[in-house]
């Protein structure tokens, strides 16, 4: 299975092992709404936004954008899913460590010039502190093609998306 399939049955409850019955129990538990039975149309939109984003994009740079936006969102659930995603894709325990302070493990050598671009934006759209500063956008503008900056755009609001998905429905790390 795909990092990206991998991403979006988990989300859905259909890994390996899971049942309907178990992911329906977890949502009783928590008291909050199974969002991918209770809104099934919505649900597969957003799996087929998130497939679209991930084009053309390097996997390991996605899970990183992916991180980062969920440390960002407080979303341990996404932010356990996409630390194993990430292992998956080849990424370094030392950098998904680090990802919460990319801007001063950069300055060190763990991410690239392009990846702190990247980083950067992540912030800045996740945050949204009164719009994305010119700098940050030009910034990464200067690393990433047209295409892979719209992509890039996709993909982090994307993982905004499921991030207020799984906190609102309180989705519990490694369950699914």
């Amino acid at each position: 299975m795909t990092t990206s399939a991998t991403t979006t049955a988990t989300m859905a409850g259909t890994t390996a092992g899971t049942t309907t019955a178990e992911t329906a129990t977890t949502a009783r538990e928590t008291g909050r709404v199974d969002f991918a039975k209770a809104a099934p149309k919505a649900f597969k939109a957003l799996i087929s936004l998130d497939a679209a984003a991930r084009e053309g994009l390097d996997p390991a740079l996605v899970e990183l954008v992916q991180i980062r936006s969920s440390q960002l969102n407080n979303c341990a659930y996404c932010l356990h899913m996409h630390t194993t995603d990430a292992h998956e894709a080849g990424e370094s325990n030392e950098r998904i460590a680090l990802a919460g302070v990319w801007e001063e493990a950069g300055k060190a050598g763990f991410y690239t010039e392009k990846e702190q671009a990247a980083l950067a934006l992540t912030e800045a759209v996740t945050l949204l502190p009164g719009g994305v500063p010119d700098g940050v956008y030009e910034r990464a503008a200067r690393h990433f093609e047209e295409r892979e900056l719209a992509q890039l755009i996709a993909l982090i609001f994307t993982i905004n998306s499921w991030n207020r998905i799984a906190v609102t429905t309180r989705k519990v790390p490694g369950q699914d």
